[in-house]
């Protein structure tokens, strides 16, 4: 396996942060958080770490932000990594990550507990090539050239993908890039594939003419997740505030479903994606998710991604993810497998 500029940056494949081609990456390393105001009232504060076009956004649109009985002051992150480092050094309290980050935050003996999940589509993890690439099937792969975040749940999603046709790693020349750099070497036609996940999908399928080779359904696990920082959920007060924001979320979610266009058009205006990609990516992932319990399946779905990237040696140790769940907050909710939304 060939690899080219390889970067450590770990990313949040539904962070659905980005400008169509200019905005910063999800998969950014860059650390810290930009204090972005406080909704709410009462003498609980609530530190809540979020991504541009994330909870905030949707919680807002969606009116849950109306009749807070305690204070969120938010904290706005370039992407998932960073985020879990200030939940680790106690900076906020709780905040929204995919399905990868936690792995490696675990891995890296970080303070953190996975509180709450949701499960949506996996059609938006997708290996893309060019409309008229001769590549049909994963196993077309096998020698050709693959653009990837490293660390990301894309890269996963192409690791299961080449399993699944007989391949590894090591039968593709792997080109780790940022995406905002893989989408130009995409254009530009040096690599043969781009493993990504959306809005990029829904930005390359109907802006570049690209074409889907295959996607993560039934090989990734469709999560993403609410993460807690211990001593905020060993607080009384906050813990009761943590409960009554993942509800807020979970309603919120069930807003986007029922409301595609008009989130479609508040996440466009936050974000600056063009209202076109912003619904395609709705309808394909972003709307479709469930909130789910995090339950056993959930836990050995995580210890597999953990598992494949410590035998990649991208994890410095054994992670037991079950160490790092707390299942208080799974009352009522659906099993982790519940089958995604569809529009």
């Amino acid at each position: 396996m060939k690899t080219q500029r390889i970067t450590p940056a770990l990313l949040l494949p539904l962070a659905l942060l980005l400008a169509a081609c200019g905005g910063v990456s999800s998969a950014d390393s860059s650390v810290g958080g930009a204090g972005d105001g406080t909704d709410g009232r009462g003498s609980v504060t609530l530190n809540v770490g979020d991504q541009k076009g994330g909870s905030e956004a949707v919680l807002r649109a969606a009116g849950e932000l109306d009749d807070l009985t305690y204070r969120i002051k938010w904290s706005t992150f370039t992407s998932g990594p960073p985020l879990l480092e200030a939940v680790n050094a106690k900076a906020v309290d709780v905040g929204g990550v995919g399905n990868t980050p936690p792995v490696f935050a675990a891995g890296s003996g970080s303070k953190i507990t996975v509180v709450a999940a949701s499960h949506g589509s996996s059609e938006g993890e997708a290996i893309v090539v060019p409309k008229g690439s001769a590549l049909r099937r994963p196993a077309d792969l096998k020698g050709k050239r693959v653009a990837v975040a490293q660390g990301s749940s894309a890269h996963y999603q192409l690791i299961a993908s080449l399993r699944a046709a007989g391949l590894s790693l090591d039968d593709v020349d792997v080109s780790y890039l940022q995406p905002a750099d893989a989408l130009a070497a995409f254009s530009g036609g040096k690599v043969d594939a781009w493993a990504i996940w959306d809005p990029y999908t829904s930005q390359v399928l109907r802006n570049n003419g690209a074409r889907v080779l295959t996607t993560g359904t039934g090989r990734v696990n469709g999560l993403s997740f609410q993460v807690a920082a211990p001593g905020a959920l060993a607080d009384k007060a906050k813990a009761a505030a943590i409960g009554d924001y993942l509800e807020r979320l979970r309603r919120a979610q069930d807003w986007v479903y029922e409301h595609p266009e008009e989130w479609a058009k508040a996440w466009a205006k936050e974000t600056g994606l063009p209202y076109e990609v912003a619904l395609d990516s709705v309808k394909r992932s972003n709307g479709t998710r469930v909130s789910v319990a995090v339950d056993d399946a959930a836990v050995a779905s995580e210890q597999e991604i953990a598992d494949t990237f410590e035998k990649l040696g991208l994890i410095p140790r054994h992670v037991d993810f079950a160490d790092f769940v707390d299942r208080r907050f799974n009352s009522g909710l659906p099993a982790s497998t519940t089958a995604a939304r569809t529009y």
